[in-house]
Parts: structure tokens; sequence; C-alpha cells
């Protein structure tokens, strides 16, 4: 679970850097705060290195953040993890179970023991621009948000990037959250997210599959953390889908109806949903 870690420090401090931290410190009363960049991956060889070389190291750093990239590997057969590593990334092996649910939750559990404040996720494949990340963490910061989420329903999708079948589906289980749990949020689904490290700690989650996100969304709504959400830009996934249709969307729907009646999981830590 060790690899080496890509992170960008600077000794410089700017006008807005005491903005991440409500027990700023060090020079003049102002210290950087730390940022997990995190990217779940399963097979994604082809998609990592200009993924990882768009992600905006000097900007993040600009805005006052120390920035390390974290991959939670999911049992790649293609190499992933061992390219990774060449481009300086601290790199996770998911446990024993599968699936994106038990990754996230391992990540996160890692996330708080490392101390660091603030966490950015978003899928490994290249669909999500990581251009978009310091809109997500102004808007984290700047309404003094617990979360905040690219929305792609919001934003531009690329033609051939969500099917139309997708893109209906992404709709009608969005309506189902907002109507079960009365918090808006314009695309439940959506897998580019910016949390606090207050936020992370109040989620009790237990899926293990593509039903994290909505889980997520149900803990931000029990906890009634505050939600913002910014339009992105959703591009054509380098390699195939790994969303398994019908079966994972009604997973989705499951979760939510679930959570919706009975707020904390069984066992938070346990590999398999209830």
């Amino acid at each position: 679970m060790t690899g080496s870690s890509m992170r960008a420090r600077s000794d410089c401090t700017g006008s807005n850097s005491d903005r991440w931290l409500d027990d700023p410190t060090g020079e003049e009363g102002v210290r950087m705060a730390n940022l997990t960049i995190l990217l779940p991956a399963l097979d994604e060889v082809g998609a990592l290195p200009e993924l990882v070389a768009e992600i905006p190291l000097e900007e993040l750093e600009r805005d006052g953040l120390n920035t390390r990239i974290v991959l939670m590997d999911g049992g790649s057969k293609d190499g992933t993890p061992d390219v990774a590593r060449e481009l300086g990334l601290e790199v996770l092996s998911q446990r024993e179970e599968r699936g994106k649910g038990v990754a996230l939750r391992q990540s996160f559990s890692y996330f708080l023991d490392s101390g660091d404040d603030v966490l950015v996720m978003l899928d490994s494949d290249g669909s999500y621009d990581p251009a978009d990340m310091p809109r997500l963490l102004h808007h984290l910061v700047e309404h003094d948000f617990d979360v905040v989420i690219g929305s792609r329903l919001r934003g531009r999708i690329e033609e051939g990037a969500m099917s139309r079948f997708n893109y209906i589906g992404n709709h009608i289980l969005t309506w189902a959250a907002v109507a079960l749990y009365r918090r808006f949020m314009s695309d439940v689904c959506t897998g580019y997210w910016a949390f606090t490290r207050a936020a992370i700690s109040q989620m009790d989650l237990n899926s293990s599959g593509f039903e994290i996100e909505a889980e997520m969304y149900a803990a931000c709504a029990h906890n009634d953390l505050r939600i913002g959400e910014v339009p992105i830009l959703y591009r054509l996934r380098i390699g195939g889908t790994k969303l398994g249709g019908v079966p994972d969307g009604a997973r989705i729907l499951r979760k939510l109806l679930v959570r919706r009646f009975f707020p904390r999981p069984v066992n938070p830590v346990i590999p398999n949903g209830k």
C-alpha cells in the first residue's frame, strides 16, 4: 500500500491560502493546506499518463494547496500500478473485495489517517477534465460548502461520451434521489467530487459497487452537509465502460431507498452493501 508520492510543495504563501483552514498557522498566520487527489482505477494504463499530465498542479499551488495524487488500484491486469509509480503517484492496492465502493471507502479511511485537509476524486478513464478541479475547490471554499460535485448534466457532454440510455437513466436516478431526500443535486451519479475533511469524517458508507456515489449523496443529506455544484465537461472515456447498465442502475435506486429509511449502515466497514 505504499509508493512514491507526487506532491507539489511551496514555501510561499498567498493572500488566499488561509481560507482553506479554520486554524491557520505558520508565517503571518498562514499555512498551505494539503490536498489529496484520488484516482480510483481499474485497467486504465491507456488513460492515466494523459490524465496526470492535465492535472493543474501549478494553479493548485498558487491557490495555496500542497497536492499529492493517490491512485487506488482495484486489481488491474494491464500494469496500471507500475505506470502510476513511474508517473510519481502514490499507489494503494484494493483489498480482496472488488468494486468501486470498496475502493472509495478504503481510500477515504486512508485520507482521514493521512491528516490532509481536502480531497478531490475523479475517475481515471479521462472522462473528467482535471482543468475543472480549481473551480470545484474555489466553490467549496468561497461558498462555505462541505461538498461540491462536478455536474455532467448541467455542463457539456461530448458527443458519444454518454449514451441516450445512460443520459435518461442518470436523470431518472437524480430525480428519484431528490424526491426521496429533498436535497437538490443535478447529477447524483457523477464521479467528480470535492470534500472537506469534516465531510468525509461524517460519511458512514457500506456500498461495494457503483452505488457508492448515491450513498455519498444520501450521507450528505442525512448529515445536513452543505452541497454545491459546478457544471463540468464530460469527455469520451479512454477504454471501455465498466458500468453495468440496468443492473447497476437498479442497485443505485435500491441504495437510495434503503438509505432513505435506514440512514446508518448496519456495518459501515463490511465489503458488501446492505
